[in-house]
């Protein structure tokens, strides 16, 4: 986690360095690389760091903080943009992962200590396409032992690309189809953040009273009304609500899902399976991106953003089915945990 955040910042700091967009775009691609391996890290090293009883809370003010980043974020680059230059803003990125890298060398270390002899003197693994076959093969063993724990994973994950795909032809159907301005659209991405901030607090305050499975089914179901809400719409206001609803109500099921998998993968083995799982998860996202794009211009834009929409409250209503089920209570509760593993 040290070593990739002071490489991203190294690699940030370069950008004002370049001035052709073919190694713009390269770099960008590099530091994208890294900041992807370090969430399956970071995920697995929060796993061993925080308690079982208290990893929900801890999603929760995770979310509250992400949120809190997303409406502050670009306002305070702004003020960069404004007060210095773009340079200035992509500089103090840089020292923010640096910075993010000293605390980090200050938090406890949750490895094992290796004390056996023989364990010192094993030469370290080498990446190699056996050690890839081998971490494909522990994956796919998993998913077939524990299917349950996989379909509400790629049940939430199919959520996450569809979400994304109609969130590319987000600034087309507010701009061409409800023919609102740039500023009226403005407005509308601040009103999504100001539901992300509203849902993240609400869910740090009773995140404790309401299952996990709820948390996930719900939360999803309603973000899937929002985009349902959104694509139906034919005003401003009605936009505007789609737009509360749907960032509302991810901060719900985003917690309930990270609590979920938590604490139902294996620690060791939640690197390789969040790795490989993500790597499938943004390979549809590229598809869907496209076959979305290429539709909505074939066909139309309105339709496409509604199939969309549909098509995610039909896997939420699936994933909130596969969520409440009696039986499989013991994967949204504590102390039945290890005995589910």
């Amino acid at each position: 986690m040290i070593t990739l955040d002071i490489i991203q910042g190294i690699f940030i700091v370069s950008l004002p360095f370049f001035t052709s967009l073919g190694w713009i775009y390269g770099i960008v691609f590099i530091i994208t690389i890294g900041s992807s391996m370090y969430h399956s890290t970071s995920i697995t090293y929060i796993t061993k760091l925080i308690p079982i009883r208290q990893r929900k809370r801890f999603n929760s003010l995770r979310s509250l903080l992400d949120s809190g980043a997303f409406l502050t974020g670009p306002a305070i680059a702004g003020v960069m943009f404004t007060l210095g230059s773009p340079n200035m803003a992509i500089y103090i990125n840089a020292g923010a992962l640096l910075l993010s890298a000293l605390i980090t060398m200050g938090m406890p270390n949750v490895e094992p200590n290796v004390k056996l002899e023989k364990e010192i003197e094993k030469e370290p693994t080498k990446i190699s396409f056996e050690v890839l076959k081998e971490d494909w093969k522990l994956v796919i063993r998993f998913s077939r032992q524990y299917v349950y724990i996989m379909v509400v994973y790629l049940l939430f994950s199919m959520m996450i690309v569809l979400m994304t795909a109609t969130d590319s032809l987000e600034a087309a159907f507010a701009t061409k189809v409800l023919s609102l301005t740039e500023g009226e659209y403005g407005v509308l991405v601040s009103i999504a953040g100001a539901g992300v901030l509203v849902g993240s607090l609400l869910n740090t305050i009773i995140v404790e009273k309401i299952p996990t499975s709820w948390l996930i089914g719900l939360g999803s179901i309603i973000t899937a009304g929002g985009y349902v809400l959104l694509s139906t719409s034919y005003t401003f206001f009605i936009a505007a609500v789609g737009f509360f609803v749907l960032s509302f109500a991810t901060a719900f099921a985003n917690t309930g899902f990270y609590t979920f998998y938590q604490n139902n993968i294996p620690v060791d083995e939640m690197g390789r399976i969040v790795s490989l799982y993500g790597f499938i998860e943004a390979f549809l996202i590229i598809v869907f991106t496209v076959i979305f794009g290429i539709s909505a211009e074939l066909i139309s834009i309105r339709f496409i953003v509604a199939l969309g929409a549909f098509m995610m409250l039909i896997v939420s209503i699936a994933l909130l089915i596969c969520n409440v089920q009696p039986s499989k209570s013991k994967h949204y509760t504590h102390s039945e945990l290890k005995d589910s593993l």
